[in-house]
């Protein structure tokens, strides 16, 4: 029996649900004739940002690679036969490794990423290339602060003087602003209790990524009900490779791998 190594660069809950569904013997594809049946070795990877991280079923690898180099010497050691780059819209540095280490290999590579929320009717978005960026922008649009970028972005708010009610999974990195209450949750976040958050703390403005998906959306949801300015950081640029955007596209892509 041959082993096929499939790589996901996880850490969201699309990288979840797709190890699960390829650990599942049944997705596995039959042999071609006179070919011996494959079995599916599934290895999550996940950079280890976050302390207490949801894991995937199956193997799993915490810390990163060691870039490019590191990524393509793991894939050749391990003789991967596909990898999905399932991590969050925002990570950049590894989709770029997996870039580069996949066409240095000869690896196929996919990107799943969930699709970008867009603005509604209602909706009072300001887009914005970065964080820095939203910390200019916030004075002029209101006073108490909903912020949910993430912990490893709250320094480029540390310099403001408004109050700013802040969550994230883990503490923050870095300094936080003066007048700051923090929360540390793990979504999902539902649209009621978002809207009941932010009237408890008199929040006028939110300011977040542009990470969609359902799981964390119902904070815009309170923010249109409540008529409240968005300040929306935009994605950065992602590698030019294969792209899907759902579980369902991205399995039937890898299957498709191991059969060829």
């Amino acid at each position: 029996m041959t082993r096929a190594t499939v790589l996901i660069l996880g850490g969201t809950r699309e990288g979840r649900d797709l190890a699960a569904r390829l650990a599942d013997p049944p997705h596995l594809p039959a042999p071609p004739a006179g070919g011996r049946a494959s079995e599916l070795r599934v290895v999550s990877s996940l950079a280890g940002r976050v302390r207490d991280p949801a894991l995937p079923v199956g193997e799993v690898r915490i810390g990163g690679f060691g870039g490019a180099d590191g990524l393509a010497r793991w894939l050749r050691d391990e003789r991967a036969a596909a990898v999905i780059d399932a991590t969050h819209p925002f990570a950049q540095t590894i989709s770029a490794s997996a870039a580069a280490a996949c066409a240095r290999t000869g690896t196929p590579l996919l990107s799943l990423v969930r699709e970008p929320w867009t603005a509604g009717p209602g909706d009072r978005w300001h887009e914005v290339d970065s964080l820095p960026d939203a910390a200019w922008l916030l004075p002029s649009l209101g006073r108490r602060v909903f912020l949910t970028t993430g912990r490893q972005g709250v320094a480029a708010f540390a310099p403001l003087h408004q109050w700013f009610l802040i969550r994230c999974v883990d503490p923050p990195a870095g300094p936080l602003p003066a007048a700051s209450e923090l929360i540390l949750a793990r979504g999902p976040y539902d649209a009621a209790a978002e809207l009941k958050l932010m009237r408890r703390h008199e929040i006028d403005v939110l300011v977040t990524k542009n990470s969609g998906g359902a799981l964390t959306a119902g904070k815009l949801a309170a923010a249109r009900d409540l008529a409240l300015p968005v300040v929306m950081v935009r994605r950065p640029p992602r590698p030019d490779v294969p792209r899907c955007h759902t579980v369902e596209d991205a399995t039937r892509w890898a299957l498709r791998h191991l059969r060829a």
